[in-house]
């Protein structure tokens, strides 16, 4: 039995509603119109948490579990 976590950081988790926020920001900007502003926001606040999710090293969130028996 593994004692690992799948659950990943808190800054992670922050890294993932940052990006999360912007397609939702992006999404909404598509179906009012478009409004392209509105999506080039939702666009630039997706980036913004691609790069908070670089900057807190996202991807050693990954925890691989012994095979299973």
């Amino acid at each position: 039995m593994s004692t690992g976590s799948h659950a990943g950081r808190p800054k992670s988790w922050v890294a993932v509603v940052i990006i999360f926020v912007g397609f939702v920001v992006g999404g909404v900007g598509i179906t009012l119109g478009p409004d392209w502003i509105v999506f080039g926001a939702g666009a630039a606040i997706a980036v913004v948490g691609g790069i908070v999710a670089l900057a807190v090293d996202i991807m050693t969130d990954v925890i691989v579990d012994d095979p299973r028996q």
